[in-house]
């Protein structure tokens, strides 16, 4: 089985597909999915597709992007959310995005460190997004980690070796999409090939970044199988052994998906 790590079945793209979309999955293999939350006010449409789904989980929390919505999130406040429920998994998406700056940079800080104290306080894992500031996330997770631990993975990795090296030596993992296919995507080849086995996920962060061969359609959870028949490639391991790491890995990070899995019936 292999597990869709990061996805975003609340997005419209899916609106009116769903049903497919799962059974798609299930057919292709991917017997489980985390649908990511982008901000705490649209969080209800996130948590309703997770209680719908069995083989979904989902997180809860503010994108960077978002960030200047939410200037005063708490970490008290993730918690409680977390707590709401069993299939409430993990915190984030959250970081920093310095391509777009969509919020300020200070505010964008300020949110992420409001989820890591979420995820140290709980337990439960942060979800890392990160464009064009990998030094200034490795810095701040370093730097709070050395407050106390907590769990978390760099999502849809695709930049620096430092990013990817140094969140390992922190304890984190990283989750690789499928821009790991692309044909200019050699560098990161290379350092998917060199990162340990068990610190490896695998995701679509759908609707976005379909792998080859699938370029230009819409990315769905099923396709996670392509990119992780690449990574099984680079790694040199086979399709079957890089799908057991991946999905132990994820229930060793996600504990809290762990405890009510299988899930008892699907629709």
């Amino acid at each position: 089985m292999l597990v869709d790590s990061h996805c975003h079945l609340d997005f419209p793209d899916f609106a009116d597909d769903l049903d497919g979309v799962i059974e798609r999955a299930r057919t292709a293999g991917v017997g489980c999915m985390l649908t990511i939350g982008t901000h705490v006010a649209r969080f209800d449409g996130v948590l309703a597709i997770a209680e719908r789904y069995g083989p979904v989980f989902c997180s809860v929390g503010v994108h960077p992007h978002e960030a200047a919505k939410a200037p005063e999130l708490t970490a008290e406040h993730l918690v409680r959310m977390a707590a709401r429920h069993p299939k409430i998994v993990a915190f984030g998406e959250s970081g920093l995005d310095f391509h777009y700056d969509y919020s300020p940079r200070d505010v964008q800080e300020r949110v992420f460190r409001a989820h890591i104290a979420a995820a140290r306080q709980t337990g439960l894992p942060l979800i890392v997004h990160t464009r064009e500031a990998d030094e200034e996330t490795l810095a701040i997770l370093a730097e709070e980690q050395a407050k106390g631990p907590f769990p978390g993975l760099i999502h849809c990795f695709s930049t620096g070796r430092a990013l990817a090296e140094g969140a390992v030596e922190l304890g984190m993992y990283v989750s690789i999409s499928g821009i790991v296919t692309f044909k200019r995507a050699d560098a990161l080849r290379d350092i998917v090939r060199d990162l340990p086995l068990d610190r490896l996920l695998v995701e679509t962060d759908a609707p976005y970044l379909a792998p080859i061969p699938m370029r230009g359609k819409r990315n769905e959870p099923a396709f996670t199988a392509h990119t992780a028949a690449c990574v099984a490639d680079v790694k040199g391991v086979s399709p079957d052994e890089l799908a057991q790491h991946t999905t132990d890995n994820f229930f060793r990070l996600f504990a809290k998906a762990a405890q009510s899995w299988p899930p008892a019936a699907h629709p």
